[in-house]
């Protein structure tokens, strides 16, 4: 692709004169002769501004048929704004690049791989196993997944590393002081694209927590309690379940925001005070984090980033991008009130 410096060599002129004669600045004195001779030059070595080859990218682009599947309901979403967030931010991105999602195909119908038909690029929010032989999925050679990484020798991914963030939370409890630490979180659930069938499997949280805390020599079992979703329902069920056993560790780690809200509305149900009687830290930082009472402490995932990223790594790989990339994004530390701390000591990003 010709260049400016292309065309002033050719034309025997600096490459300013050519980049101001093809702009159209009126304020540049130059001949004529020397103006056409510019001219002509770029028509001959087939010359395309920037502005131009971005123009015809996005027209290109604009044809390409994008597909956005993820696993949850229109419920679930509104009860776990975790997986909601990712998908406005993916939606806002292509909107912000001047294009649309063809098809949104929602995990929750069931849908068959028909429904991949015809689609240039995916994005896939959540867990999902597919068949790499299946022709319609086989045929989509721009793939990108969030919150998963299932294959990264062939797929594109966007992680969380929730290891890492559960030692965070756990550092932090641990350097307040306290020793008798449970944990309220979920199971991952591996949906099978096509079907309505899946297999549960350890979320990293707990298998996190647990390594953690063993090799702390604080591990107790007895604080663990695991449900099937990170849903506010099912944080208040477990922590309900937990006082009822009225053996309750010092604090809680819980595996996301909505679990930790639900779940202090259980302990002051019950009569009990956060921080005072149980401390609490969240994973998420949703918005009702900072509003809830206590304000809650609570490992911040940066789920517009998240989408973000998505997006720009699927039109890579469109623009040509052969070798698949893993990013792991960081998160944060937050610390509010109800892990009882002084929050102005503490500040920390989980690399």
């Amino acid at each position: 692709m010709a260049t400016i410096r292309d065309i002033a060599r050719e034309a025997g002129v600096s490459p300013s004169t050519v980049s101001r004669v093809l702009s159209g600045d009126s304020s540049l004195s130059v001949q004529e002769e020397t103006r056409r001779k510019i001219i002509s030059t770029a028509e001959q070595l087939q010359y395309k501004s920037v502005q131009r080859r971005q123009t015809t990218k996005a027209a290109q682009l604009k044809d390409y048929k994008i597909g956005l599947v993820t696993f949850c309901s229109e419920q679930l979403e509104s009860e776990d704004p975790y997986y909601l967030s990712i998908r406005l931010h993916i939606e806002k991105e292509f909107n912000q690049q001047g294009l649309h999602i063809t098809r949104t195909i929602r995990w929750v119908n069931h849908e068959s791989y028909e429904s991949l038909s015809g689609l240039d690029g995916l994005i896939v929010i959540g867990k999902f196993e597919f068949d790499p032989y299946n022709l319609f999925f086989s045929r989509i050679q721009n793939v990108v997944f969030v919150d998963y990484s299932p294959d990264e020798n062939r797929f594109d991914s966007v992680i969380v590393d929730f290891e890492k963030v559960t030692t965070t939370a756990l550092d932090h409890l641990i350097g307040l002081g306290y020793t008798k630490i449970g944990l309220i979180s979920s199971r991952d659930f591996i949906n099978r694209f096509g079907s309505n069938t899946g297999f549960e499997s350890v979320d990293q949280r707990q298998s996190g927590f647990e390594s953690y805390m063993k090799q702390k020599k604080l591990y107790m079992p007895e604080h663990v309690h695991i449900g099937h979703n990170f849903s506010m329902s099912t944080g208040y069920q477990l922590m309900k379940q937990a006082i009822e056993k009225k053996n309750l560790p010092q604090a809680f780690l819980m595996g996301s925001d909505p679990m930790a809200i639900a779940a202090s509305r259980a302990l002051k149900e019950a009569g009990l005070r956060v921080p005072q009687d149980i401390a609490i830290v969240g994973i998420d930082d949703i918005e009702m984090a900072s509003y809830s009472n206590p304000p809650l402490t609570t490992v911040k995932i940066y789920t517009e980033q998240m989408g973000q990223t998505a997006v720009r790594m699927l039109l890579e790989r469109i623009g040509g991008r052969e070798v698949p990339l893993k990013v792991v994004l960081p998160a944060r530390l937050i610390v509010r009130s109800s892990c009882g701390a002084n929050k102005s000591q503490f500040s920390e990003t989980v690399g």
